[in-house]
Protein backbone atom coordinates (compact mmCIF):
# COMPACT_ATOMS: atom_id res chain seq x y z
CA UNK A 1 0.00 0.00 0.00
CA UNK A 2 0.87 3.69 -0.49
CA UNK A 3 0.40 6.49 2.23
CA UNK A 4 0.64 9.99 1.18
CA UNK A 5 0.56 12.91 3.94
CA UNK A 6 0.16 16.51 3.22
CA UNK A 7 1.89 19.30 4.87
CA UNK A 8 1.63 22.99 4.68
CA UNK A 9 -1.94 24.07 4.81
CA UNK A 10 -3.05 26.80 6.66
CA UNK A 11 -4.41 30.62 6.65
CA UNK A 12 -3.00 33.10 4.11
CA UNK A 13 -4.18 36.76 3.23
CA UNK A 14 -4.58 37.55 -0.50
CA UNK A 15 -2.06 37.93 -2.52
CA UNK A 16 0.32 35.44 -0.48
CA UNK A 17 1.86 32.40 -1.04
CA UNK A 18 1.75 28.71 0.28
CA UNK A 19 3.64 25.65 0.13
CA UNK A 20 2.22 22.77 0.09
CA UNK A 21 3.98 19.27 0.46
CA UNK A 22 3.31 15.40 0.29
CA UNK A 23 5.71 12.96 2.04
CA UNK A 24 5.12 9.20 0.05
CA UNK A 25 5.96 5.70 1.82
CA UNK A 26 4.77 2.06 0.79
CA UNK A 27 6.09 1.84 -2.62
CA UNK A 28 8.77 2.62 -4.85
CA UNK A 29 7.59 6.89 -5.32
CA UNK A 30 9.06 7.09 -9.23
CA UNK A 31 6.79 4.31 -10.52
CA UNK A 32 3.75 6.99 -9.44
CA UNK A 33 1.97 9.94 -11.49
CA UNK A 34 1.70 12.68 -8.41
CA UNK A 35 -1.47 14.99 -8.22
CA UNK A 36 -3.22 17.88 -6.52
CA UNK A 37 -6.77 18.01 -6.31
CA UNK A 38 -8.69 20.23 -4.11
CA UNK A 39 -12.22 20.64 -3.24
CA UNK A 40 -13.83 23.57 -1.83
CA UNK A 41 -17.01 24.23 0.17
CA UNK A 42 -20.18 22.63 -1.62
CA UNK A 43 -17.85 21.91 -4.73
CA UNK A 44 -16.98 18.28 -6.20
CA UNK A 45 -13.03 17.91 -6.23
CA UNK A 46 -11.10 19.34 -8.45
CA UNK A 47 -7.91 18.85 -10.64
CA UNK A 48 -5.23 21.06 -9.80
CA UNK A 49 -1.82 20.25 -11.06
CA UNK A 50 -0.33 16.82 -11.90
CA UNK A 51 3.52 15.67 -12.88
CA UNK A 52 4.47 12.76 -14.50
CA UNK A 53 7.01 10.02 -12.55
CA UNK A 54 10.13 11.38 -14.16
CA UNK A 55 9.43 14.87 -13.12
CA UNK A 56 9.94 15.62 -16.85
CA UNK A 57 5.87 16.73 -17.81
CA UNK A 58 3.70 18.96 -15.90
CA UNK A 59 -0.14 19.87 -16.32
CA UNK A 60 -2.39 22.61 -14.47
CA UNK A 61 -5.82 23.53 -14.59
CA UNK A 62 -6.71 27.17 -16.40
CA UNK A 63 -7.58 28.33 -13.21
CA UNK A 64 -4.09 27.92 -11.41
CA UNK A 65 -1.95 27.97 -14.47
CA UNK A 66 0.86 30.97 -14.12
CA UNK A 67 0.61 30.60 -10.14
CA UNK A 68 1.14 27.25 -9.14
CA UNK A 69 3.74 25.37 -9.77
CA UNK A 70 4.31 21.55 -8.73
CA UNK A 71 7.78 20.14 -8.35
CA UNK A 72 8.58 16.34 -7.35
CA UNK A 73 11.91 15.23 -5.41
CA UNK A 74 12.61 11.27 -6.50
CA UNK A 75 15.18 10.90 -4.21
CA UNK A 76 12.85 12.21 -0.97
CA UNK A 77 9.71 10.66 -2.09
CA UNK A 78 8.13 14.11 -1.76
CA UNK A 79 5.94 16.25 -4.06
CA UNK A 80 4.82 20.05 -3.63
CA UNK A 81 2.93 22.48 -4.87
CA UNK A 82 3.86 26.56 -4.78
CA UNK A 83 1.04 28.39 -4.51
CA UNK A 84 1.24 32.17 -5.63
CA UNK A 85 -0.97 34.97 -5.60
CA UNK A 86 -3.55 33.33 -3.89
CA UNK A 87 -7.41 34.35 -3.95
CA UNK A 88 -10.38 33.52 -1.53
CA UNK A 89 -11.22 31.32 -4.60
CA UNK A 90 -8.61 29.21 -3.76
CA UNK A 91 -9.81 28.11 -0.17
CA UNK A 92 -10.11 24.40 -0.45
CA UNK A 93 -8.98 21.06 0.87
CA UNK A 94 -6.00 20.31 -1.10
CA UNK A 95 -5.16 16.95 -1.40
CA UNK A 96 -2.20 14.80 -2.80
CA UNK A 97 -2.50 11.69 -5.03
CA UNK A 98 -0.95 8.82 -6.86
CA UNK A 99 -1.43 7.47 -10.23
CA UNK A 100 0.32 3.84 -10.42
CA UNK A 101 -0.20 2.93 -14.51
CA UNK A 102 -0.30 5.31 -17.23
CA UNK A 103 0.65 9.14 -18.45
CA UNK A 104 -0.42 12.40 -16.30
CA UNK A 105 -4.18 12.79 -16.55
CA UNK A 106 -6.22 15.54 -14.62
CA UNK A 107 -9.69 12.70 -13.48
CA UNK A 108 -9.39 12.33 -10.17
CA UNK A 109 -10.73 7.91 -10.60
CA UNK A 110 -7.39 7.52 -12.27
CA UNK A 111 -5.78 7.99 -9.02
CA UNK A 112 -5.52 4.94 -7.02
CA UNK A 113 -4.25 6.51 -3.43
CA UNK A 114 -5.05 9.52 -1.71
CA UNK A 115 -3.96 11.86 0.94
CA UNK A 116 -6.02 12.64 3.84
CA UNK A 117 -5.68 16.47 3.22
CA UNK A 118 -5.01 19.64 3.89
CA UNK A 119 -6.82 23.30 4.69
CA UNK A 120 -5.93 26.42 2.65
CA UNK A 121 -8.04 29.20 3.38
CA UNK A 122 -7.51 32.41 2.10
CA UNK A 123 -9.01 35.59 3.02
CA UNK A 124 -9.40 39.40 1.40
Amino acid sequence: QVQLVESGGGLVQAGGSLRLSCAVSGNIFSHYVMGWFRQGPGKERAFVAAVSKSGGITTYADSVKGRFTISRDNAKSTVNLQMNSLNPEDTAVYYCAAKRFGLVTTTTYDYDYWGQGTQVTVFS
